[in-house]
Order: C-alpha cells, then sequence, then structure tokens
C-alpha cells in the first residue's frame, strides 16, 4: 500500500508541470531585433517567461531554429506549444530598425553562423539568413536542403551556403572493415570485409574479401555495415525514397 501512495505521488509530481503549462500559439512572423530571440518573441501570451532567452544570433540575422528544441524550451517554462502545423523549423526574421540594414540591392540567403570542417554534419543552429550582396548559383531556397548533411571542405563563418558544399554524410570510409550480410529464402551469412571507396546510406560501394580477394558491390546500411543480395535493393529503394521526401 504505502509503495503504491509514493508511486502516486511521484506520478503526481511529474505530471504537475504539463497539467499547469499555459497553452501559447507560435507568432505568424517571429522576429528579433537584439540578436537575443525570446519566447515572447516567439509566442503570443507567454507572459512572464516571454523573458527567457531561446537562442542568441548576431542582430540584423535571421535565426533557423529546431521546432522539437523550441517545444522542449517552453515547456520547461510552463508554456505548451502543440505545434498543430507540425514544423520541423521556426524561422525567426530580423525585425525594426535592424531589418533595414544590408539595403542596396542586397538579397537574403541562408549562411553559415560558425565555420565548420571537413566532415562535420550542419545543424539548424549552424545557420541563419543574412542580407548578401550575391547568393551563390547554388543557394538553397529552404534550409531543410542542408541540415544533417555533412561539410564536404572547410566552411567560413559568414559565408553563404552552396548546395556543393555539402553532401549525404558517409556511414562507411575508404579501408573501413565492414560487416556485409546476406539473406535470402531463410538463408542467412555474414563476412568481414575492406571497403575500397566511401559511401552514404543507400549508396553502393566495392568492398573486397581479405580471404577470397574478391570484390562485392554491396549497399551500406549504416556505419561500417552493408548488405547483398534482395535484402540490398529493398534497403536502396527505401533510402531513396527516404532522401526523396527532405
Amino acid at each position: 500500500m504505502r509503495a503504491l501512495l509514493l508511486l502516486s505521488a511521484a506520478a503526481a509530481l511529474a505530471a504537475g508541470p504539463a497539467l499547469a503549462a499555459q497553452s501559447v500559439a507560435l507568432r505568424a512572423a517571429p522576429s528579433d531585433e537584439d540578436g537575443r530571440i525570446t519566447l515572447g518573441e516567439l509566442f503570443d501570451g507567454a507572459g512572464r517567461a516571454g523573458a527567457v532567452v531561446v537562442a542568441t544570433i548576431n542582430p540584423g540575422a535571421s535565426a533557423v531554429l529546431d521546432a522539437a528544441r523550441v517545444q522542449q524550451v517552453a515547456l520547461a517554462h510552463g508554456l505548451s506549444w502543440s505545434n498543430p502545423s507540425g514544423l520541423r523549423r521556426v524561422i525567426v526574421r530580423p525585425g525594426g530598425a535592424v531589418a533595414a540594414q544590408g539595403g542596396g540591392g542586397a538579397v537574403e540567403a541562408l549562411t553559415y553562423v560558425r565555420s565548420l570542417a571537413t566532415g562535420e554534419l550542419v545543424g539548424p543552429e549552424d545557420l541563419a539568413w543574412t542580407k548578401v550582396v550575391a547568393a551563390p548559383a547554388g543557394a538553397p531556397r529552404d534550409a531543410n536542403a542542408v541540415i544533417g548533411k555533412a561539410a564536404k571542405r572547410p566552411l567560413r563563418a559568414g559565408a553563404a551556403v552552396n548546395l556543393a558544399d555539402v553532401s549525404t554524410p558517409q556511414v562507411i570510409k575508404k579501408d573501413d572493415i565492414v560487416s556485409v550480410s546476406y539473406s535470402a529464402s531463410g538463408v542467412s551469412l555474414m563476412l568481414q570485409a575492406k571497403a575500397l571507396q566511401g559511401a552514404a546510406a543507400g549508396e553502393t560501394l566495392n568492398v573486397v574479401n581479405p580471404s577470397s580477394k574478391r570484390i562485392i558491390q554491396v549497399v551500406a546500411t549504416g556505419p561500417a555495415e552493408a548488405a547483398v543480395g534482395p535484402a540490398s535493393i529493398q534497403y536502396r529503394a527505401q533510402a531513396g525514397a527516404y532522401l526523396a521526401l527532405r
């Protein structure tokens, strides 16, 4: 009985913040003037939690915020945002006098907030919409086109984003020892092979069997993992469909 009471009390305490959370709605066009993005600038009716800083950026730049992260910060400060539209990113643009800076024919483009080394993954916090003199031919219109991708070369903070800068991150690198699986008609086999090239998930690559020296074409399925046979064809199709939806 005592254990049951303790569990009930713990559940009540855990549910307390959620029950007390105030429902709020995301502003139609969130904006910021001083580089300190607050809950009050993101949500209508934020009340005393409105002063809580969610992110900091350079004044005059736009920010690309992860919607799930914004939702977590809001809930931690008593605000419940249901995200009815299922947003993945929240764009905060410069407002007030700051928004008027950078005129003279400048255009708005995605830029890197920080410098990235080769192979680093691009996150929402690494990007901002900024006024630039000219955008590159490969400038993306949507931040989702580069978020989660890997830098193909060192990228400088403040530079405009070019789709040619990034690629799908590799899960297998050249000379990695790869576990290759085969499964068909109830038969499952596994062997260790050496990668002759790098590949992202869903891409094909050649590996060599150290014992037989035979070169096999496989499909990368995960870090140091690949498949051959019917399973590889299915995985490649699924990976292609996923990338097409992004």
